[in-house]
């Protein structure tokens, strides 16, 4: 058999590169002769510049940085030849913020700049940037601010680049950073099509996450809407993709050039996932969380979906399953034989997070074995084993 192995992140247990060799073990377990073919993948969120370091097999160069809170930490970049890429949540990601310590008025993504200056100190002139897990909502000032902008209130003076501060800002200096980028070709790959303000906007649909909640929404979202202005740009504001992280595809799309891209569909390109399906007799993916959420442009669902277009079924894997029969449908219909809960729901969460590779490569061994045995691509659909 050629098995392809294309799994998410499982959050906060194992990252998509973890959770690939856990799958890869498990189907050596069962069938010590298949042929694997790893790829693991991410929409942009946390793992995404692992994963696609590991598709270029590009060397991996950790940096010292900040997280949403100013504090230090170490995160990282793929570099090959002239490519970079770097994920957002890898700095300033929610995930490196414990929930009593969020909060989104101080919060900001200067580390994200601080990780792009280090790539384009190592010699990168193309640079990918994976959008999501923000844990901040300062429009990309912070990161912006980092490559050499500055935030300047009424009187000249620079302003901290957070939202706590926003009101003091009167002008934005755009063309440090912006020199500091010259000539370098930046690809943003994020998880969603929410424009920067309004009802569905960066702040309205992400900040509840975050710890915002009404008015303080309401009053980023206008300031974020006024920041807009000043900047020249308030025509971007209802743009699709724009509300990406906090805003930061906002600042990169239409302060520094970057072209927006969907990133799922872009990684899936970028590793030739589609080749790598073609003629394969299984796919196995997963992710911490399969819900409604992960078939609307989630990782899992655009494997999923490639998936189905090269005839190969799947096996979807899942710390924990909540999906409806309108979503077993939709599993079903794109090849789905079976949906696996690799956790008891009565183990403790901080055990079942801790084992988490562990119960992935023996669900996969079993799930695999299952497989096999059948003898042929069943018709056995997710509502049987639900």
């Amino acid at each position: 058999m050629r098995i392809v192995v294309a799994p998410d992140s499982f959050k906060e247990s194992m990252t998509a590169v973890q959770a690939a060799r856990a799958m890869a073990a498990g189907v050596r377990d069962a069938l010590p002769a298949c042929a694997i073919n790893q790829v693991p993948v991410s929409d942009g969120g946390e793992g995404f510049a692992e994963a696609i370091a590991s598709a270029w097999a590009a060397s991996w160069r950790e940096v010292s940085t900040i997280d949403a809170l100013g504090r230090p930490l170490t995160a990282g970049f793929g570099l090959d030849g002239h490519r970079a890429v770097v994920d957002l949540a890898s700095s300033v990601g929610l995930e490196h913020i414990a929930p009593g310590e969020r909060d989104v008025m101080r919060s900001s993504t200067a580390g994200l700049g601080h990780v792009i200056a280090a790539a384009l100190d190592a010699g990168a002139r193309s640079l990918l940037i994976g959008l999501g897990g923000s844990a901040s909502n300062d429009l990309g000032l912070g990161m912006l601010v980092a490559l050499g902008a500055r935030c300047l209130d009424e009187r000249g003076h620079e302003v901290d680049p957070v939202p706590a501060e926003f009101p003091r800002i009167r002008s934005i200096e755009v063309e440090p950073a912006r020199r500091c980028l010259e000539g370098m070709s930046i690809t943003v790959a994020g998880d969603v099509t929410n424009p920067l303000t309004g009802p569905r906007g960066a702040a309205a649909v992400f900040g509840p996450q975050k710890g915002l909640i009404g008015p303080a929404i309401t009053w980023i979202d206008g300031e974020m809407t006024r920041l807009a202005g000043v900047l020249g740009l308030s025509h971007w504001a209802c743009r699709p993709g724009t509300g990406a992280a906090g805003g930061t595809a906002f600042t990169l799309t239409a302060v520094l050039g970057a072209e927006l891209a969907t990133g799922i569909d872009h990684l899936t390109r970028v590793v030739g996932l589609r080749k790598r399906l073609e003629g394969a007799d299984l796919l196995l993916t997963g992710e911490g969380t399969l819900d409604g959420q992960s078939l609307d442009g989630k990782a899992v669902s655009g494997v999923l979906r490639l998936a189905c277009e090269c005839g190969a079924p799947s096996i979807v894997f899942a710390g924990r399953v909540r999906v409806d029969a309108e979503a077993q449908q939709r599993l079903s219909d794109l090849g789905v034989r079976d949906i696996v809960q690799i956790s008891d729901p009565s183990e403790p969460l901080e055990s079942s997070l801790r084992r988490g590779p562990n119960h992935l490569r023996r669900a996969v061994a079993d799930a695999v074995r299952h497989f096999s045995a059948r003898g042929d691509r069943s018709s056995r659909t997710p509502s049987d084993i639900l």
